[in-house]
């Protein structure tokens, strides 16, 4: 019957061994080896390095360049040149006059002609199209660099939620484990006081119910960890069967909250908020390129050609000859299209001012929203510190009177629980302190590189 009876504690412990993982956690970091401990910087330079978004947008600014120098051109000359032959079956004149300097054919054509020559068009004046269009490419361009720049924050804020939800995991996965070895230590305490007759059966089985009760904990504890770092694995690019370590501090350090200067900060550097001014701008332009079709155009040309029946005979005086123009042109009347036009880029311009009011709102939730959070995460971390010291005292003293026979055995496994809480409670507020500080950051439109020193302290 006494080997019955071990039976449960040995199945016990082989699901604790089954469920051990190669990882280690302290207080100052975690690592696991063979696998080189990976910081924090290091997880955000690869997820940077590798990430397909971030590529595509890369390719979206070298399409911009591109359609500034599109722009550009718009404001140089088209110069050509060409030949060509033709037959005609007849010409009013098929022989040259008598005595003059040019061959006369050059300007009533040949039968069999031959055509070479170079002409340049330039727009001398559009209507200030150009110059709008150029501004816009401009304006875009300074988007694009924008665009990329919001998408770093982001792939930043995410590689630090996985990065620090693992350091969390690690944490919570250590108190349930002391937690669980607290309670097998105390269950065989028990067992051994019912042998001698100082504690009773229903102390041993509730000290060994509660064994089992705490065993899904930590199951779910190393769920938690597997699927984080797959997500983290994921991010990083990496294969499922690369060996990750990780270095770390679920650190907490407290930063001095001033919203004001938060949120100016924030109208002055979120990327978001500095594409919808240039949003406002480019609209503005839009109005001017539209505006155009009310305007003159005005553009010359220039051409230079031989003309010929005799290709060996071709390129010289006789056989040249030029041109060159001026045109100017309005529009008296185009069925109102310029105006539809105009109204469509005015209805932009006044959607892009409200769109940035929508979102100038929209930030100053952002800062007060993680303000709060700061503050709230503060309050728990400060409250938990010194609630700590206390469960710690509390599970010391229901041990003692559990052992004098004055206390009862659910004071010591509600004592071991309680400490477990506030051990989870305390990593939860750092990590709450931390990812807070994580939003204010990408809202504010602050990168890593600048606030690196207080994720790698």
């Amino acid at each position: 019957m006494k080997i019955i009876k071990k039976i449960p504690i040995f199945i016990i412990a082989v699901i604790l061994a089954l469920f051990h993982v190669n990882y280690i956690y302290s207080e100052e970091a975690y690592s696991a080896a063979p696998a080189k401990a990976m910081t924090i910087k290091d997880a955000i330079v690869m997820a940077l390095m590798d990430n397909k978004s971030i590529q595509i947008q890369e390719e979206e600014l070298d399409y911009a360049k591109a359609n500034i120098m599109y722009a550009k051109s718009l404001f140089l000359p088209l110069v050509t040149t060409g030949f060509g032959y033709a037959h005609t079956d007849s010409l009013l004149y098929s022989e040259p006059f008598a005595n003059h300097r040019k061959d006369t054919r050059i300007y009533s054509g040949y039968i069999n002609e031959n055509l070479f020559g170079i002409s340049a068009e330039e727009s001398i004046y559009n209507g200030g199209a150009n110059i709008a269009n150029l501004e816009q490419a401009r304006l875009g361009l300074k988007a694009q660099e924008e665009i990329l720049r919001t998408a770093k924050l982001e792939i930043e804020f995410e590689t630090k939620r996985l990065f620090y939800g693992l350091l969390l995991a690690y944490e919570t996965r250590r108190i349930a484990r002391d937690l669980v070895g607290q309670a097998e230590d105390h269950y065989e305490e028990v067992k051994e006081k019912y042998g001698q007759g100082t504690a009773s059966k229903f102390d041993c089985l509730q000290s060994k119910v509660q064994v089992s009760r705490l065993i899904p904990q930590l199951v779910n504890a190393d769920n938690a960890i597997d699927l984080l770092m797959a997500e983290f694995k994921q991010l990083l690019f990496l294969n499922m069967i690369d060996e990750i370590a990780i270095s770390g501090k679920l650190k907490y350090s407290e930063i001095e909250i001033k919203e004001d200067e938060f949120l100016k900060e924030a109208y002055s550097g979120n990327p978001q908020m500095i594409l919808k001014l240039m949003g406002i701008d480019i609209s503005r332009w839009g109005i001017e390129f539209a505006k155009a079709g009310w305007l003159p155009q005005v553009s010359a040309n220039a051409s230079y050609t031989y003309r010929s029946d005799d290709l060996a005979n071709m390129i010289n005086p006789r056989h040249d000859n030029w041109n060159a123009g001026i045109k100017a042109s309005i529009a008296i009347f185009d069925g109102f299209s310029t105006k539809a036009k105009v109204d469509e880029a005015k209805a932009r311009y006044r959607q892009s001012w409200l769109q940035k009011e929508d979102l100038t709102e929209q930030l100053a939730v952002d800062v007060k929203n993680a303000c709060l959070n700061l503050k709230e995460a503060k309050a728990i971390i400060e409250a938990e510190r010194d609630t700590i010291i206390e469960a710690k005292e509390a599970l010391r003293l229901s041990e003692v009177r559990f052992d004098n026979g004055v206390g009862i055995n659910l004071d010591v496994l509600d004592s071991q629980v309680a400490l477990a809480q506030v051990e989870q409670s305390l990593a939860q507020g750092k990590y709450d302190y931390i990812m807070a500080k994580a939003a204010l950051d990408r809202t504010m439109g602050r990168d890593f590189a600048r606030e690196a020193s207080y994720y790698e302290d």
